[in-house]
């Protein structure tokens, strides 16, 4: 008799890793704000990316994606700098929502004054200090297709179905999953929940 964790030990050990990382995080259960009596001192108000190309980004998280932009800016320093040239520091910086506007926003950071050189480019292995973004969706197989064509995205894992334990242990959360890097080379997860997800 196979339980939750047989089921999930036939997959990739991508995914595999990739769950560990973010199960946590995934949003499995009800997108419902949690009750004010259980309510906790913090939110987790953004997530911003520092990207070499902010344009690149939007092509990826904007325009495949569907995410919303609320803010979109050259910030320069010093406040009074109306130039790239006469500031000391001049950088784009994008806010990107889901389906809210306060938690759970994407940034994208472009620096252009000082330059900034890239880290060395990531590898296909998850490692310490890496970060694994979780997206759920009702359309995995249209975004996923536009994903396909952005330009620097490189593919995890096309769209498959794997299953996971759920949240109390006794039954299987059924997901649609995929998995792409972004220009930047951060590792994202796309996933729908299927048939309501638990099982």
């Amino acid at each position: 008799m196979s339980g939750p964790l047989e089921e999930t030990s036939n997959l990739k050990p991508l995914t595999l890793a990739a769950l560990l990382a973010s199960l946590a995080l995934s949003a499995f259960a009800h997108a419902d704000p949690v009750p004010a009596d259980q309510r906790v001192g913090v939110d987790l108000r953004r997530t911003t990316l520092v990207v070499k190309d902010v344009d690149a980004s939007l092509k990826v998280y904007r325009d495949a994606l569907g995410l919303q932009t609320t803010y979109d800016h050259i910030i320069r320093t010093p406040p009074s700098a109306t130039t790239d040239v006469a500031a000391d520091k001049s950088r784009r910086l994008v806010l990107l929502r889901a389906n809210d506007d306060y938690v759970g926003v994407i940034g994208l950071l472009q620096y252009f004054k000082p330059a900034v050189t890239p880290r060395p480019a990531k590898s296909d292995t998850l490692s310490p200090g890496d970060m694994v973004m979780v997206f759920n969706t009702r359309d995995l197989e249209a975004k996923f297709d536009r994903i396909k064509l952005a330009p620097g995205v490189r593919i995890g894992e096309a769209p498959h179905p794997v299953a996971y334990p759920s949240y109390d242990g006794k039954g299987l959360i059924h997901v649609m999953f995929s998995s792409f890097y972004d220009p930047d080379g951060n590792y994202v997860e796309l996933n729908e929940v299927l048939d309501g997800g638990l099982k």
